[in-house]
Order: structure tokens, then C-alpha cells, then sequence
């Protein structure tokens, strides 16, 4: 009896002690994480994600990585211009930020981004008043799938610069493939838009 009492305590302890040890772990993952930059800057190392998942009307889209249009820090910034026209008749247009580039979850890949607890970015309209349907994070499906998402949205934009942040705490961020991603609908913008964003990073 006294074994059995003994073994019992011990797989106690030692139940307590990988518990404890995991929350540690955790904390320390959060208290340690690095910023993660989906864009900072035209062509920099500190880049991840490429914006190849263009949905809806894709054909009213236009991409700059390279816009010297006043951006918010660096050099350059990121330029989107979308017509409105409905070329492929979808009413609506959005592009992802993926990794690797087209990986609509059929293929491995993406970062595990655990500790992160939130992704900023900037963002401005050319005249103001554009509408911007959300902003996300994630929730690319398929066989290989992003392990979570989280948006925020709509927004408004205004001719300034103005600072979003997308809030991640308690998701799980240990695949995430679709790191970032935007779309607009032609009913908000009958006109279309130009749209302005840089520093998107993860922190």
C-alpha cells in the first residue's frame, strides 16, 4: 500500500512538473518573441509572405511593392489600385499574402508564429473615404490549413496615415500560411480605390 501511495504521489509531482513546465514554456514564448515583418520595406530580407492570392476580380487589381507615394517609413511602401470594373464579374476583389506563393492550403508550408499576439500594419486611402471590407489573418482551408484567423474590419480609411492592429491573443498561430490578406467590395467602391500600406508586421 505504501508503494502504491508512493507511485501515486509521484506521478503527481511529476504531472505538476510537466504542467508548470509547459506554462513556462508558453510565457517564455510570448515574453520571447521576435518582430515578424510580412512588409517593411521593397525587397527586404525582413519580408515574409508573398501577395500572390489574388481573389474575385483579380483583373481589377494592380500591385506596387515599390511605391515611393510618401510612405510611412523606409523608402517605399505598398500601392494597391482597384478599378471597380468588375472584370471577372465577381463584384469584389482581395488579395493574401501566402507562404509559399499560390499555396491555397494544398501544399505545406506557411510559419509558426506562436507568441505573437498581435499583427499591425498602416494604412492610407489616396483621397479618403475608401472602404475596405476586413483585414485578416489567416483562415486559408484545404488539406494543409492555417491553424486559425482573426480580422478586423470594415474600415474607413482616411488620407493619413493610421496605425491597425489585429488582435491574436489565444489564437493559434502554430501554421499560419495566409499571413495577411485585405478585400473590398465594388458596392463600398463603386469607383474603385487606391490604397496605401506598409510596416505589416507581427509582434
Amino acid at each position: 500500500m505504501k508503494k502504491l501511495l508512493c507511485l501515486a504521489v509521484a506521478v503527481l509531482v511529476a504531472s505538476s512538473a510537466t504542467i508548470a513546465f509547459a506554462q513556462r514554456s508558453k510565457s517564455a514564448s510570448s515574453s520571447t518573441f521576435k518582430p515578424f515583418a510580412v512588409y517593411v520595406e521593397n525587397a527586404s530580407k525582413e519580408n515574409h509572405y508573398a501577395p500572390s492570392g489574388w481573389m474575385g476580380d483579380y483583373g481589377d487589381l494592380k500591385i506596387n511593392l515599390a511605391s515611393t507615394e510618401s510612405p510611412r517609413s523606409g523608402n517605399y511602401c505598398i500601392k494597391i489600385t482597384y478599378s471597380g470594373k468588375m472584370t471577372q464579374g465577381a463584384g469584389w476583389s482581395g488579395i493574401y499574402w501566402q507562404q509559399p506563393a499560390n499555396n491555397w492550403g494544398e501544399k505545406k508550408g506557411g510559419y509558426d508564429l506562436t507568441g505573437a499576439t498581435k499583427l499591425t500594419f498602416w494604412v492610407r486611402g489616396a483621397v479618403g473615404g475608401e472602404k475596405i471590407a476586413e483585414f485578416k489573418v489567416g483562415g486559408i482551408t484545404g488539406e494543409f490549413p492555417d491553424s486559425d484567423s482573426q480580422s478586423v474590419g470594415p474600415v474607413e480609411l482616411t488620407k493619413e496615415w493610421q496605425k491597425y492592429t489585429i488582435d491574436l491573443k489565444d489564437k493559434d498561430l502554430s501554421h499560419i500560411i495566409g499571413g495577411f490578406c485585405w478585400a473590398a467590395s465594388k458596392d463600398d467602391n463603386p469607383n474603385g480605390f487606391v490604397m496605401y500600406l506598409d510596416d505589416i508586421i507581427y509582434e
